[in-house]
C-alpha cells in the first residue's frame, strides 16, 4: 500500500527590531537673551531657545527653559580664554564652559551640563519630582573662530540616559567683541550651503557645451572637405 506523509508545518518568528530614539525638535519656545559681563565690559552673549528632552522607545517629554523666568550668572577668565555661563530657574540650572584655542583661534564650548527637577513622563506622580543630571566634560561643540559669533537654526546634543539638549535658533559669542555686538556668524554644518550640487551640475553643463561644440566643429570640417572634392 502506498504511504503517505503529511508534513509539519512549520512556523516562523519574526524577530521586532528596535531604532534608537530621536528627539523631536522644539516648537512653542521662547528665545532668550543672556549676557556676562566682566570688568563692567561684555564677555559673553548668547540667544537662544532652549529644552530638555526625555526620549524613549515609547514616549518622549520635555522641559522648556522661560527665559523669563530664569537667572543669568557667568564669568570670564582675567586671561579672556575660559568662561562659563549659568542659567538658574526654579526646576534646575543648565552651564556653559567655553575654552578659547590659541592654537586653533577658535572659540567652542567644552563642557555642558545640566540638573532638572521635574516630572519627565510622570506628571501626574505627586510624589515628588524625580531628579534629572547630564554632564560631559569632554565636548567641542558651538565652535567659531575668535571674534566670530556662533550660529545654528536648531540642534540636539546628546547627553545620555536618554536625555538631550535641544538648542533653537543659537547665536553666542564669547570674546572679543566690537561695540558690544555678535561678531561675524559662523553656521553651523546643518546650515552651511552645499555647493557642491552646483558644481557638479556646472561641470556637466560645460563638458555638454564642449561636445556639442566639438560635434559642430568636426561636421562642419567634413562639409568643407566635400565641397572641395567636387
Amino acid at each position: 500500500k502506498p504511504t503517505t506523509t503529511t508534513p509539519k508545518p512549520t512556523t516562523t518568528t519574526a524577530i521586532p527590531t528596535t531604532t534608537a530614539p530621536t528627539p523631536t525638535p522644539p516648537t512653542n519656545v521662547t528665545v532668550g537673551n543672556y549676557n556676562v559681563t566682566s570688568d563692567g565690559k561684555l564677555c559673553l552673549m548668547a540667544t537662544m531657545a532652549i529644552q530638555i528632552q526625555l526620549v524613549s522607545q515609547k514616549a518622549s517629554d520635555n522641559f522648556t527653559i522661560q527665559p523669563q523666568q530664569t537667572k543669568v550668572s557667568g564669568a570670564c577668565s582675567n586671561s579672556k580664554t575660559t568662561a562659563n555661563l549659568t542659567l538658574v530657574f526654579k526646576q534646575g540650572s543648565i552651564s556653559f564652559l567655553f575654552n578659547k584655542s590659541v592654537a586653533d583661534n577658535t572659540v567652542y564650548v567644552d563642557s555642558l551640563s545640566f540638573s532638572l527637577n521635574y516630572p519627565l513622563m510622570n506628571r501626574g506622580n505627586n510624589v515628588g519630582s524625580p531628579a534629572y543630571t547630564a554632564s560631559n566634560s569632554s565636548l567641542h561643540l558651538f565652535s567659531a573662530k575668535v571674534g566670530h559669533s556662533y550660529s545654528c537654526k536648531t540642534e540636539s546634543i546628546y547627553m545620555g540616559n536618554n536625555l538631550y539638549l535641544s538648542i533653537e535658533k543659537n547665536q553666542m559669542q564669547a570674546f572679543n567683541f566690537t561695540n558690544n555686538e555678535f561678531g561675524k556668524p559662523d553656521p553651523c554644518p546643518a546650515d552651511r550651503s552645499d555647493y557642491r550640487v552646483a558644481i557638479a551640475v556646472g561641470i556637466t553643463l560645460l563638458v555638454l557645451i564642449i561636445i556639442v561644440l566639438v560635434v559642430y566643429l568636426l561636421g562642419r570640417r567634413r562639409r568643407a572637405a566635400g565641397y572641395q572634392s567636387l
